[in-house]
């Protein structure tokens, strides 16, 4: 350990103000802050990494700090690694999509660490990610054209079923029944297949 003394001469003495008789440097140390953020953000989950001295990364914890980049860091959310690894993992789910975080880190020896002692480190710089946002089937899809452009082709194939279907039952001299009769009622139909088609329009 040092012996650290404050002294000041006042009208030609000098005097001892403070005295740390056994001052350790390992038990005061306050660290760089991480640096090298990078994300990696997924449909599931968001991987936080940072950068450290590797010779410190054993004996180290950190803190991380998100919030969203519109808002204040005073309703940051915090989030402390379970390892002394230099990264994190936050679910996906905590994101909302199509919005823009930032997040910091800062470091200090682990309070499990015997031989250091330290105080946080400045924070980090920031850096900022999105999740993207979850594909959704367009409701364009089924607007009214496209209802048209299905309905005619589907009307016409009906058409010709049911017409053909008449024919054969007409060339076996069999009776038609009501729901077969449809040359008959084929100008009816038609009427209603227009119809349809100037509502949808």
């Amino acid at each position: 350990g040092y012996r650290v003394s404050l002294q000041g001469n006042f009208f030609g003495s000098n005097h001892t103000y403070i005295t740390f008789p056994e001052y350790n440097p390992c038990k005061h140390i306050k660290l760089d802050p991480p640096s090298n953020l990078q994300t990696n953000i997924t449909a599931s989950k968001c991987q936080i990494r940072w950068s450290v001295p590797w010779y410190l990364t054993e004996i180290l914890q950190y803190e991380l700090q998100y919030k969203e980049h519109s808002t204040s860091w005073e309703t940051a959310l915090n989030k402390t690694p379970t390892s002394s690894l230099p990264q994190i993992e936050i679910e996906a789910t905590e994101f909302r999509s199509g919005i823009t975080y930032v997040a910091r880190v800062r470091c200090k020896v682990s309070e499990n660490e015997d031989s250091y002692h330290s105080q946080w480190s400045e924070w980090s710089q920031t850096t900022l990610f999105q999740r993207a946002g979850i594909p959704q089937l367009s409701e364009k899809l089924f607007n009214t054209r496209t209802v048209q452009f299905l309905f005619i082709p589907l009307s016409f194939v009906t058409v010709l079923y049911v017409f053909w279907n008449c024919k054969l039952s007409s060339s076996e001299g069999q009776k038609a029944s009501p729901a077969l009769k449809f040359p008959h009622q084929l100008p009816s139909f038609s009427h209603s297949i227009i119809c349809t088609m100037g509502i949808l329009r």
